[in-house]
């Protein structure tokens, strides 16, 4: 098998490497790479089990109403296979009678049971099988065929089903008592659907039998493929006599990795999934939750994490810990102006809406016997963001993941800093390094990229390093949901019909949150223009102009937005990638001159091809603080002061021809000290407790965060590391918190 010559090749590499390094016992070498090629063997025994090599049953669950048996009939002709419908030919010929008279005779609590006996002496290979709607009720019923079959979950539209029970004059389902409605009961079925299936066919408004049966043998045929949705590295180069494969990685690999060995960042090989037109309006009317099931499915193969087991995440990071109901809701500001208000998660900033399922997805990933230490850099609002989405995990995943944060020790808010303080968990630590932003990010690259650092700790302490910055691409993913669930809104709203166009607008430093804009269009949201609003750390400006990306006598700024006070842009790697035709040779030469010469300059023929999607400027201390000045002036909301940098370049540069939707990526809370300058406010030399209570009181919008306002006390007291400026200084922390955490494990 690939997977076995792969797995082969990197032992024998990891080996040579521990050899070199001296190892003293084959022990130690054993231990690591159980913990490294751990996940490849997971991975083989999960293909083993899941194919569909001539004996597995393709089953058809979903509601009553939803086509099973007449798709069931069609694939059965598609592969020349056997056909069984578990009503007509299991149930009906074990009771002697039709099921609508079984159900009357026994009633509801007694028909599962004897349909779920009569399943349990069943059984077949190689066939397609379509269950009735009750089947997935009965837990052992489920069990018996996910034994040797792959569950098929058609997802119908809901008017379908019931139009469709109307025509068949079914006037009622198992499980229906007197009074309940018909559309109640089927919502009610669904936590039975989302529990069992391995695969979802998301089908159009009115589709076919014949387009569903098409879906079902694609979906199945993904299923199976487990090796169809690789990644690879922005830098990948691939020598003639070099298997590519090699050089590729899994979603599950590239989540616990972070960075590619090479420098570079994890992007798909090939391009992510797009959606039909007929696909998106069914997500007009769906919750941000159903819309994220759906895009991530899309995106992350069964075989990395089973769809059932990621809607349980999806649910668990968008629950209750949102301020919001519609988690990232969107809000008419004026005009042709929109705010996509993304900061009613804990921490009360967009990147919340990543780092409240990224740690769940982490955490699923990595090989249980593994110890991790994610190391994280931080401009402000991912610090609080990552420890306080790590820490929501159960406590055996919290045991053996552990986070430690770097932020600039005067280059953020006095809020965000407390707030960053504050957030220190039993698995989670801040530092604040003496220098700015691109130090800190920029020396946990070069920790991650260490050899002999990385194979020191895997072998003193059993402790791999990985990332929660958007260097992840489990942490990029996420964002592309409320890109993609904004322009959905608006046409639920009634402000567009699906297809017009919007441009956005994005408050932008190291450029993660405008390339999640970019792979939403990719999947079919149709955004005219990406707006790159820089404040006057405006290198990205700069460079969308001119394609010069240019650090030479360029010092870092301490602004009143101090997220976007970034020189170096990780992200933009990756988008120049896309652009250059997946040229990574190309940019290991761009990316390695700009880390020693500081500079470097795209081709005219990237430029133009950069500016056909992109526009870009950047704006004042003095015009953000007039923007928000002017803003709560004219309709009572204030702007924070990043959202306020967006609006600003928005009104410069979008020419009003269609909808632009800025995104707000903050709570102006979070800012206290700025926005009572704005808005003039005399008690401004207040603690920062009593200008956030004091900014509360002025009934704006948008409403006060109950979060933010409830952490304030107890973020004050908290202590926390300093550092200097010395990449060596920062890898002994990382050392002693490995030791703090892990040793009393191990």
């Amino acid at each position: 098998m690939l997977h076995l010559n792969r797995c082969q090749h990197l032992k024998q590499i990891t080996q040579k490497y521990f050899s070199s390094i001296h190892v003293k016992t084959d022990k130690h070498v054993q231990l690591i790479l159980s913990r490294t090629f751990g996940l490849t063997e997971l991975r083989k025994s999960w293909h083993s089990t899941h194919s569909l090599a001539g004996d597995k049953n393709i089953i058809l669950m979903g509601p009553p109403g939803a086509g099973k048996t007449t798709v069931g009939r069609i694939i059965g002709q598609k592969l020349d296979c056997c056909v069984i419908d578990v009503d007509n030919d299991i149930l009906e010929k074990t009771w002697n009678m039709s099921v609508s008279e079984k159900l009357q005779d026994v009633g509801n609590e007694q028909f599962l049971e004897e349909e779920g006996k009569a399943v349990l002496n069943f059984s077949a290979s190689g066939s397609v099988i379509s269950l009735t709607g009750s089947n997935p009720m009965h837990d052992a019923t489920m069990w018996h065929l996910k034994k040797n079959g792959i569950v098929v979950y058609l997802d119908v539209p809901l008017t379908d089903i019931i139009n469709r029970l109307k025509s068949m004059k079914v006037d009622r389902i198992v499980g229906q008592n007197l009074g309940a409605s018909m559309t109640d009961l089927l919502k009610f079925r669904r936590q039975y659907y989302k529990k069992w299936y391995d695969t979802r066919v998301f089908c159009e408004s009115r589709a076919s039998p014949e387009e569903i049966a098409d879906k079902v043998l694609n979906a199945v045929k993904r299923f199976q493929d487990v090796d169809s949705e690789t990644f690879i590295s922005t830098r990948h180069t691939w020598p003639k006599d070099c298997d590519q494969k090699a050089s590729t990685k899994f979603f599950s690999e590239t989540v616990i990795e972070g960075l590619a060995s090479d420098g570079g960042l994890f992007v798909p090989e090939k391009e992510l999934p797009k959606l039909s037109c007929g696909e998106w309006k069914r997500l007009v009317g769906a919750t941000y939750v159903e819309r994220a099931q759906i895009l991530l499915e899309r995106c992350i193969h069964p075989a990395d994490i089973p769809a059932a087991r990621l809607g349980e995440m999806i649910e668990t990071a968008y629950g209750e810990n949102f301020a919001c109901s519609k988690i990232a809701p969107v809000r008419h500001l004026s005009g042709n102006q929109f705010i996509l208000e993304l900061f009613y998660g804990p921490t009360g900033s967009f990147k919340d809406l990543s780092l409240q399922l990224m740690p769940h997805l982490f955490a699923y990933c990595i090989p249980s016997s593994c110890n991790y230490m994610v190391l994280v850099a931080t401009s402000g609002d991912t610090g609080s963001a990552v420890l306080h989405g790590f820490s929501r995990l159960n406590n055996s995943d919290k045991r053996r993941i552990a986070v430690a944060t770097f932020f600039p020790e005067s280059g953020i808010s006095d809020f965000q800093k407390a707030q960053i303080i504050g957030s220190q968990k039993e698995n989670g630590w801040a530092v604040g390094v003496k220098s700015d932003f691109d130090f800190c990010q920029t020396a946990v690259k070069r920790i991650f990229k260490d050899s002999d650092f990385n194979g020191f700790l895997a072998v003193e302490y059993g402790t791999t390093l990985s990332s929660a910055n958007s260097i992840n691409w489990g942490r990029l993913l996420p964002q592309v949901i409320y890109h993609a669930s904004a322009y959905l809104d608006l046409v639920s709203q009634g402000f567009i019909s699906f297809g017009n166009p919007v441009d956005v607008c994005i408050p932008t430093g190291n450029f993660g949150n405008i390339l999640a804009a970019v792979y939403a269009k990719m999947m079919g949201i149709p955004i005219r223009k990406f707006i790159c609003a820089s404040n006057q750390n405006h290198v990205l400006t700069d460079f969308i102009k001119t394609g010069l990306y240019d650090l030479r006598e360029r010092k870092l700024a301490q602004t009143f937005s101090p997220a976007i006070d970034i020189l170096k842009s990780s992200n933009l790697e990756r988008h120049l990638f896309l652009m250059a035709n997946r040229d990574g040779q190309l940019m290991t030469k761009l990316f390695n001159q700009l880390e020693y010469q500081r500079h470097f300059q795209i081709e005219k023929i990237l430029v133009e091809k950069l500016q056909q999607d992109f526009v870009a400027d950047w704006c004042s201390e003095e015009d953000c603080l007039a923007a928000i000045n002017s803003t709560h002036n004219a309709s009572r909301y204030i702007l924070d002061p990043h959202t306020a940098v967006a609006k600003v370049v928005a009104d410069r540069m979008q020419d009003k021809t269609c909808p632009v939707i800025v995104s707000s990526t903050a709570h102006y809370l979070k800012f206290a000290p700025a926005i009572m300058q704005a808005l003039k406010i005399k008690e401004i030399n207040q603690t920062s407790s009593s200008q956030l209570y004091l900014l509360s009181s002025y009934n704006a919008l948008p409403p006060p965060h109950g979060a933010l306002l409830k952490r304030t006390k107890q973020q004050e007291k908290m202590e926390y590391q300093v550092c200097e400026a010395d990449v060596n200084v920062l890898k002994s922390h990382v050392e002693t918190l490995i030791q703090k955490q892990f040793m009393k494990v191990l």
